[in-house]
């Protein structure tokens, strides 16, 4: 039973980012207009929520947190990424959020210590 409890406590749980990300992304949008004045802000303040959640976790990882906010005008957006690591321990999330007038993608990569 230690050794199941000892591989969780370092071990990437989508499911726990998954919720981080949602509550950060909640907290900082809402149901926010799109304006283009505010994105900059926007970016900064769900990335640094999102650390300082995933800070209080106590986890054995460094964390790298990307935000991206369009507006929706029916344009097209892309991304990918690719990694090389620990396929045991580390591991990444992404989230894409929505609402009328915007979409949000947050990235998270977890890498144990």
């Amino acid at each position: 039973m230690d050794d199941l409890q000892g591989s969780e406590e370092t071990t990437f749980i989508v499911d726990e980012v998954k919720g981080v990300i949602q509550e950060s992304v909640e907290n900082v949008l809402g149901a926010s207009a799109y304006q283009n004045n505010k994105v900059n802000q926007w970016t900064s303040s769900i990335v640094e929520h999102c650390l300082n959640q995933l800070t209080k976790l106590g986890k054995p990882f460094k964390y790298i947190v990307t935000s991206v906010i369009m507006q929706k005008n029916g344009a097209g957006l892309h991304t990918a990424s690719s990694c090389y690591w620990d396929n045991s321990t580390d591991g990444s999330c992404t989230i894409r959020w929505e609402n009328k007038s915007m979409y949000c993608i947050v990235t998270v990569f977890g890498l144990a210590i």
